[in-house]
């Protein structure tokens, strides 16, 4: 991350009779309020809860809401206006209020996550001089922060800087965190951080006496509704939010859960220097768990080679990092997405119990999914040993009645017989993988990679080392993966290209972040030119 926030307190919280006081008991003006949040975090319940709290406490209130479809599939603001009825009946007639929130008069912002306070804060809802944020800190990511090949997560820190900036009051916490802990949902968290806050003439009582009468899910949503009320009342000490693209393989054990393993967990401890033990370890798991023991032997042969080339390169001068780099992206490499994998993936119990999990269905109650399979013809090819598949290409009618089966996709649905033994059948084809076509480019583009790495390393350690990462850029199946192979057989290109000159490893660097950058490419092609690359 760009910017790192050390610490974050929550701002002290006025008593009741200050704030508090200010916006209601002067009856001259309204109390705005705007909401945002996106589908299915509860915001028309939160808006529900506000308005009866207000209209049991002497309060008009007016709530309208505009639905969105280009932030997150949904994101909604509410807005909220609260005007007292004494006002009214000491003055006569009926307040006009408005339909939606005017940038610089909002009191009080919700934000049903971090990046939806930081739009807040972008509309100019959020003002120095006026406004309490009220924030859940979680992150629930965005498209557009999904689709980048890379790391697209925006920056956390920043949002949160930017609220302690821009904010009157800046109150936040893990909202979504707490509700769950309670058996409840955001909303219910977010009720009693508004409560906590004091920054409504209400005291928490109402606020609970709201809850009750909702009267569904009382007494997990007063647990969530308390829980958030001391989260603010509190000050919060934050440290600086954990990069969610840092992870670290778990030590090395001292011995193998399996005996079979055992074998080839000594061999790492015995052969490989001890930075690449946490690395080989990891990856040695992801390759077995991918298809067997003999798959996590060839994947030690392989690091093991290309190991011992590093060594006579001077690699222990270098910490061994190509090793280490290697472990990874090896594992990577060898683990390739394909049709069986995603079969094998649906078909999990774990998944089915997540699945369950998230739509809070019950022991006793059905849920069924549709999952959507378009794979290419090229990818039932890859399921296929190379021979069949040059018999398929000369038979035009077997090619056609393929690509027609395939070409529009299908809609398996797990939870029923004919979906369920469909993508086991699938699945079982995992023990065929080693003999199909896909397996065969596969691995022979692996031997072609590592071949190219040990040639630069003879002559250029930091280069070598710098090709050896770039293999992050394939992924996924299907047309990801085709667009990530292809950014990666230019960036491959571009090492040759780039050898011998003084910068190669750094020049290197940069195509690889360009080409991870966007997925159209632009970035990637203007620093290929900026280079002074030749055009393929």
């Amino acid at each position: 991350m760009d910017t790192v926030l050390k610490t974050s307190l929550n701002t002290p919280v006025p008593a009741p009779s200050a704030r508090a006081h200010a916006l209601g008991t002067s009856d001259k003006r309204p109390i705005t309020i705007a909401i945002l949040a996106m589908g299915g975090q509860g915001g028309g319940v939160l808006v529900d809860w506000i308005v009866d709290l207000a209209e049991h406490n002497g309060y008009l209130a007016q709530a309208t809401s505009v639905a969105g479809v280009a932030q997150r599939t949904g994101a909604t603001i509410y807005y909220i206006e609260l005007f007292a009825q004494s006002h009214v009946q000491a003055h006569g007639g009926a307040p006009v209020l408005a339909l939606m929130p005017v940038p610089g008069e909002v009191d009080i912002v919700i934000a049903s996550e971090l990046m939806e306070a930081g739009r807040a804060m972008q509309r100019g809802l959020v003002t120095k001089d006026r406004t309490t944020l009220i924030t859940s800190s979680h992150r629930d990511y965005a498209t557009l922060e999904k689709v980048v090949p890379g790391n697209g997560i925006a920056d956390t820190a920043a949002v949160l800087e930017a609220g302690h900036k821009h904010a009157l009051r800046f109150l936040h916490d893990d909202m979504q965190t707490l509700a769950k802990q309670n058996g409840s949902v955001l909303s219910a968290s977010l009720f009693g951080a508004l409560a906590g806050s004091n920054e409504l003439p209400f005291d928490a009582a109402a606020f609970e006496a709201t809850v009750k009468r909702g009267g569904v899910g009382v007494e997990a949503s007063l647990g969530a509704c308390r829980a958030g009320m001391e989260a603010v009342r509190r000050p919060v000490r934050l440290d600086a939010p954990a990069d969610p693209m840092a992870t670290a393989p778990k030590p090395l054990p001292a011995r193998a859960a399996s005996p079979a393993v055992e074998p080839l967990r000594a061999r790492i401890e015995r052969e490989f220097p001890a930075q690449a033990h946490a690395m080989l370890g990891a990856g040695l798991q992801r390759v077995m768990e991918y298809q067997d023991i003999a798959y996590g032997a060839e994947y030690l042969n392989r690091v093991a080679a290309l190991h011992a080339h590093a060594l006579n390169c001077g690699g222990a001068a270098h910490q061994h990092t190509a090793t280490v780099e290697a472990a990874r992206w090896i594992a990577v490499a060898m683990a390739y997405d394909d049709v069986i994998r995603v079969a094998d993936l649906k078909t999990r119990a774990e998944r089915s119990r997540r699945v369950r999990q998230e739509v809070g269905a019950g022991a006793d109650e059905v849920v069924g999914t549709v999952e959507f399979f378009h794979p290419r013809l090229e990818e039932i090819y890859a399921m296929l040993p190379p021979g069949l598949v040059r018999w398929i290409e000369g038979v035009p009618m077997v090619r056609g009645f393929l690509a027609n089966r395939v070409g529009k996709g299908q809609r398996l649905r797990p939870h029923t017989l004919r979906g369920q033994m469909m993508l086991q059948a699938l699945a079982a084809m995992r023990r065929w993988r080693r003999r199909s076509q896909r397996h065969a480019t596969e691995k022979a583009h692996i031997d072609q990679w590592l071949s190219q790495v040990k040639t630069l390393m003879q002559d250029d350690y930091p280069l070598a080392l710098e090709l050896i990462t770039c293999r992050r850029l394939v992924k996924g199946y299907s047309d990801t993966h085709a667009r990530g192979s292809s950014k990666f057989d230019r960036l491959s290109r571009a090492a040759a290209l780039l050898k011998g000159r003084p910068d190669a490893a750094a020049d290197l660097a940069t195509l690889r972040v360009a080409a991870l950058a966007d997925p159209q490419g632009l970035q990637f092609k203007q620093r290929w030119a900026l280079l002074g690359l030749p055009d393929d």
